[in-house]
């Protein structure tokens, strides 16, 4: 056994998918390679949404994959009624999974984008959409070759999920909301515009 998990790691597989486990923010979180794995740059995300939450607030996460997000943001603010979904029934699972290792409640729903919501509204939406652009050569690179491709990228210009996020916030956000996006390097000035263009109010950029 030892030898083959040699040889898939001489191979490339990235050791989260060996091992089926990956430390996010503290916590423990099982994977699989229908997931993205979580990354230590990501927490930046969660440290800006636990700090910008009122109390008894309402969090949606978009694209949950693992349910590192909501599962961490749960579990930080024992107060917040945390929603997630996904597209990805293999996705949802694990999520759920996650959710009951760390005994925290997170309400899981199927969804493409906000599709299967109705008139649920919320005080801070979070997402780490994919965002990379098609034909990157980061796509064919260390661990993305064996991550769900789906989850990397938009197959486009890299701005595509992340435009249906942000146009159709507005209908789920209560007015003194948050939108929290995870985007690219270089997307800054891109998303900031996006966000301005559908008249969002202090827009900012953290760098993780």
């Amino acid at each position: 056994r030892v030898g083959e998990l040699f040889t898939r790691r001489i191979a490339g597989e990235p050791i989260a998918y060996l091992v089926g486990t990956r430390e996010f923010y503290g916590l423990r979180f099982e994977v699989t390679p229908a997931v993205l794995i979580p990354r230590p740059e990501t927490e930046l995300l969660v440290e800006l949404a636990i700090d910008r939450l009122p109390r008894q607030s309402r969090v949606l996460d978009m694209g949950t994959g693992s349910g590192a997000i909501a599962v961490a943001i749960a579990y930080s603010r024992r107060d917040a009624a945390v929603s997630a979904i996904d597209l990805s029934d293999a996705a949802l699972a694990l999520a759920r999974r996650n959710a009951a290792h760390h005994a925290v409640p997170v309400q899981l729903l199927r969804s493409d984008s906000y599709a299967a919501l109705t008139d649920q509204h919320f005080d801070m939406i979070v997402a780490n959409p994919p965002y990379i652009v098609d034909g990157d050569h980061h796509l064919s690179e260390g661990d993305l070759r064996f991550e769900p491709v789906d989850a990397l990228t938009d197959h486009a210009d890299g701005l595509s999920a992340l435009r249906i996020i942000i146009n159709g916030a507005t209908a789920f956000l209560d007015s003194a909301g948050w939108l929290l996006l995870e985007h690219g390097y270089d997307q800054a000035t891109a998303v900031r515009a996006l966000l301005n263009a559908a008249q969002f109010t202090d827009v900012q950029s953290w760098p993780d």
